[in-house]
C-alpha cells in the first residue's frame, strides 16, 4: 500500500510539470477536433436517412367474387416527418431523450477509444520524460513493432465489437446491462494501456512476467482508471496520467526484475 501511495504521489506530481501539462492538451484538442467533424458527418447521415421516407400500403378486398387490390403510396419528406414529431408531446419528448441518451452514450465511448489512439502515438515520448527523471538506471529496452502494434490494435478493436454484439441480450437486464455495457470497452482499454507501457519500457519475457506475477493488481488499477474515464470529459485530460501511473509502475517491476538476475 506504501509503494502505490508513493506511485500515486509521484504520477501527481509530475502530471503537473510543465512538459506533461502541454502534454496533456494534445489529446483534448484532437479528441474534440475529431469528434466535432464526426458529429457533423454522423449528423448528415442522419438528417438524410431522415430526408424523405416512402410509404406503400395495399388493401385487398372481394366485391361479387372478384379479388381488387388498393394501394396507397406516399413519399413523406423529411421536414414534415420532423414537424410531425416535434407537434405532439409525447413524440417529441421520446425522440429528445433518445437522441440526447444514446449521443451522449455513443459520444462518451468514442471519445475513451479516440483519447487511447491518439495517447498511444505519445506513451514513448511521455515514458522517456518518466525515465528521466525517475529511473536513469533502467533502459527502455520494449520489445514492439509499427506492424505488431497495428495488427493487435486491430484484433483487440475486432474483439471488442464482437463482445458487443454477444452481449446484446443482457443490455436489457437492469445493473447487469450496466457491466454488459462497459465490459468490451473495458477489454479495448485495458489491453491497449497494458500494451502501449509494457512493450515501451521492458523486453518480451519482462512484460509477460510482469503481467503473470501482478495481473490482479494491474487490472485493479486499470479498473479503476476506466471507472475514471467515464465522467465527462475526464479522459480528454487524464490520458496522459493514466501512462504516467501505469508507467511508474512497469518501471519499478522492471527494476526488481533486472535487479534479481
Amino acid at each position: 500500500m506504501n509503494e502505490e501511495n508513493t506511485i500515486l504521489g509521484l504520477s501527481i506530481k509530475d502530471l503537473f510539470t510543465g512538459k506533461m501539462l502541454k502534454y496533456s492538451l494534445l489529446p483534448f484538442f484532437l479528441s474534440l477536433l475529431i469528434l466535432y467533424v464526426l458529429f457533423f458527418v454522423v449528423a448528415g447521415i442522419g438528417l438524410d436517412s431522415l430526408g424523405s421516407m416512402h410509404v406503400q400500403t395495399e388493401q385487398v378486398s372481394y366485391v361479387d367474387g372478384i379479388e381488387h387490390t388498393d394501394s396507397f403510396q406516399a413519399q413523406l419528406e423529411g421536414s414534415a416527418m420532423i414537424q410531425f414529431l416535434m407537434s405532439h408531446a409525447l413524440t417529441s419528448w421520446i425522440a429528445t431523450f433518445l437522441v440526447y441518451t444514446i449521443g451522449t452514450f455513443l459520444t462518451l465511448y468514442f471519445s475513451i477509444f479516440v483519447a487511447l489512439i491518439i495517447i498511444g502515438f505519445m506513451t514513448p515520448f511521455i515514458l522517456k520524460e518518466i525515465q528521466a527523471r525517475h529511473y536513469n538506471d533502467i533502459e527502455m529496452q520494449g520489445y514492439s513493432n509499427i506492424f505488431e502494434g497495428i495488427f493487435l490494435t486491430l484484433k483487440w478493436a475486432f474483439l471488442m465489437l464482437l463482445m458487443f454484439v454477444l452481449l446484446f441480450p443482457l443490455y436489457f437486464i437492469p445493473v447487469i446491462n450496466i457491466v454488459a455495457f462497459n465490459l468490451p470497452l473495458y477489454y479495448f482499454f485495458h489491453k491497449m494501456l497494458i500494451y502501449d507501457i509494457s512493450s515501451n519500457i521492458s523486453t518480451r519475457d519482462e512484460a509477460m512476467k510482469i503481467k503473470f506475477f501482478h495481473a490482479k493488481t494491474l487490472r485493479l488499477k486499470t479498473v479503476a482508471l476506466y471507472l475514471l474515464s467515464l465522467i465527462p470529459f475526464v479522459i480528454f485530460f487524464a490520458s496522459v496520467f493514466y501512462v504516467i501511473y501505469l508507467g511508474h509502475s512497469y518501471f519499478i517491476e522492471t527494476r526488481k526484475l533486472r535487479t534479481e538476475v
